[in-house]
């Protein structure tokens, strides 16, 4: 087979063999792959004892995790091209599914946050979570960089407004990951640091006047993390066990499934948002970076393949998606060692969950498929 480096014009021939070949026909990197799939594998051993042995939730997991493979594997033979021009479609449809969540949406656990089609549930803030950054990577890709004031104010609106639909639902914590995502668009652009100053002080301004819009549980968790034993059976519960938990683990841990902790039930959400302090009291300090070091691997994995991308949408929008695995991971140990607020933000491809696992896995597709078509492949 022969590559052809389209920057480059150079041609490199090589023979590919067994997996190699495999992997290159279905345009899958692999070492990308391979790091995944070692955080996939180190998620269901962990979420086995955290879910107290219950083997329906791994094959629930399992599945989840099948689905979001052939998502990813689907999405990364799927031409760019066809991506970009997609991108403002596949936005504005999601817009209206947040719409008719708004209106019709299915109610649970206090949250309306679901459209219900009979057979199955959507949470149409996950569709959000790629379609953010691929509307504001093709706003960008024809534009001059760095965006100017004219460029910033409609990227905001871009951002703000299906972030806004998501945050009434309500749900703070999906709403900053959009935002998020959408913002690492923006400034791998090059955004000038003057211009980040002043949106971070525009940012505060508007933390400072949401806090009045915010539920009674959403600002008992602002104040706790500021200093969770002032409720420590209540509001601060969560961050205390969860302290507890991963001190008590120290640098070996106490052994898997002989966490006191998660074992007897006094560490909540144990198998979701809190799963990071199952690891930190069973496998100790060596196991939470174990998991780390797999995290830094895929992420700067990801990086790479970003920096090799072709043109302004390409690597906006894969630098987007290569970061926002850090930031998933960032605020999820940020959250559960208390240096972060409770956010409900799950830990990546380790936490029990549905539809966050299968998007996940799609924008690591879409970012393959960035990647490998900055070659062209012949015989």
């Amino acid at each position: 087979m022969i590559y052809e480096d389209v920057s480059s014009g150079s041609r490199t021939r090589r023979t590919l063999t067994g997996a190699a070949r495999v992997l290159s026909a279905l345009q899958i990197d692999g070492p990308l792959m391979v790091g995944l799939g070692l955080i996939c594998a180190y998620g269901l051993i962990v979420l086995y004892s955290a879910s107290g042995q219950s083997i329906a939730t791994i094959v629930r997991t399992a599945l989840r995790l099948l689905l979001g493979t052939i998502a990813m594997l689907v999405l990364a033979r799927v031409n760019p091209n066809f991506l970009r021009r997609s991108t403002p479609w596949l936005y504005a449809g999601g817009c209206v599914l947040l719409m008719l969540v708004v209106t019709i949406g299915h109610v649970g656990m206090g949250a309306r946050r679901w459209l219900n089609f009979g057979l199955f549930r959507f949470q149409p803030s996950e569709l959000m979570k790629l379609a953010v950054p691929m509307m504001c990577a093709w706003y960008l890709h024809e534009r001059p960089l760095p965006p100017g004031w004219p460029s910033l104010g409609a990227l905001s609106v871009l951002i703000l407004v299906p972030v806004g639909l998501v945050a009434i639902q309500p749900d703070v914590g999906t709403a900053a990951l959009i935002a998020v995502a959408g913002s690492l668009v923006i400034i791998l652009a090059g955004l000038r640091v003057r211009v980040m100053v002043a949106l971070l002080v525009l940012a505060a301004l508007g933390a400072w006047f949401g806090w009045s819009f915010m539920h009674d549980y959403q600002r008992k968790r602002v104040l706790m993390f500021l200093n969770p034993q002032a409720d420590p059976l209540g509001a601060g519960y969560h961050i205390i066990q969860s302290q507890i938990a991963i001190g008590s683990g120290g640098v070996f841990g106490k052994g898997w499934m002989n966490g006191s902790q998660a074992q007897l039930e006094f560490l909540p959400e144990r198998s979701t948002d809190f799963i990071f302090a199952v690891i930190g009291e069973e496998f100790g300090l060596l196991g939470l970076l174990l998991l780390l070091l797999l995290y830094v691997f895929v992420v700067g994995r990801a990086i790479y393949l970003a920096t090799q991308t072709q043109d302004t949408f390409a690597r906006l929008l894969a630098g987007s998606l290569a970061l926002t695995l850090f930031v998933y991971v960032f605020i999820n140990a940020g959250m559960v060692t208390g240096l972060l607020p409770v956010v409900g933000v799950p830990l990546p491809l380790v936490s029990y969950g549905g539809s966050s696992v299968v998007t996940l896995l799609a924008g690591f597709g879409i970012l393959m498929a960035l990647y490998s078509r900055r070659k062209l492949v012949g015989s």
